[in-house]
């Protein structure tokens, strides 16, 4: 049944973001735009989005400095209008293609483990910031750039965990505004909510009692490989499709 597999797709994405720290697009956004497609699938992941980072940063608040994060948020705000526009302009084929690739893509760069240069100029945040954004206001997914971006900034772990449910939190009230003025919102999506966030707070009740239980290297790693997986299969069957 559809929304048995749409509770059991965000109880896993929000899982995995409360013990990471992100995840929640990464995770939902490939399974779900396979399922329900991706102009139901975006504004319904801005959503849950919305309501399970903002109750993340509450529990995280202590370590979130706001002084590293305006640059990119305020880069994001531009960013975010025309990935929302591109959502219903661009054929869905290579929206598809695009969204696995950079779930693959990222996936690939955290499993290499791959060591990138530590960033010094603050030119990069609006860099970033914007990239983050365009990928959010399409996708949901404004994460890769900047757990990038926290990376080369060596941010300590408290602070990136805090530092990104700051950033995508604004991020996705901006997104979801966007989506509700381009008139995004239908009633599957509503619907579809109605599914989404009673698994959004399990899977949140859950992951913050079990932060401390399992071993978190071992569960990315996990996450990561499902990741690839994902990625590929999307991008993929986009090209299929396309024949």
């Amino acid at each position: 049944m559809p929304w048995l597999l749409v509770f059991a797709i965000v109880f896993l994405a929000v899982f995995t973001q409360s013990l990471t720290g992100f995840g929640l697009s990464l995770v939902s956004m490939p399974l779900l735009t396979a399922l329900l497609g991706l102009p139901v699938a975006a504004p319904l992941m801005a959503v849950v989005g919305l309501v399970s980072e903002l109750i993340l940063l509450i529990n995280y608040r202590r370590a979130f400095n706001w002084p590293v994060v305006w640059r990119p948020i305020v880069a994001s705000l531009a960013g975010i209008p025309l990935g929302v526009l591109a959502l219903s302009r661009v054929d869905s084929r290579w929206l598809h293609l695009a969204l696995g690739l950079v779930v693959a893509g990222y996936a690939l760069y955290a499993l290499l483990n791959l060591r990138l240069p530590a960033v010094r100029q603050q030119g990069w945040a609006y860099g970033m910031g914007f990239l983050a954004g365009l990928l959010g206001g399409a996708y949901n997914i404004s994460g890769p750039p900047m757990i990038i971006y926290g990376h080369c900034r060596s941010w300590p772990p408290a602070e990136f965990k805090s530092n990104l449910q700051g950033f995508f939190v604004l991020n996705s009230v901006v997104v979801v505004a966007s989506h509700f003025l381009d008139r995004n919102f239908t009633q599957v999506i509503w619907q579809n909510s109605l599914v989404a966030l009673p698994a959004a707070a399990g899977a949140i009740w859950l992951g913050l009692r079990l932060d401390r239980r399992i071993d978190p290297l071992l569960f990315r790693k996990i996450v990561l490989w499902l990741l690839l997986v994902l990625g590929l299969s999307l991008a993929l069957g986009s090209l299929w499709v396309g024949e």
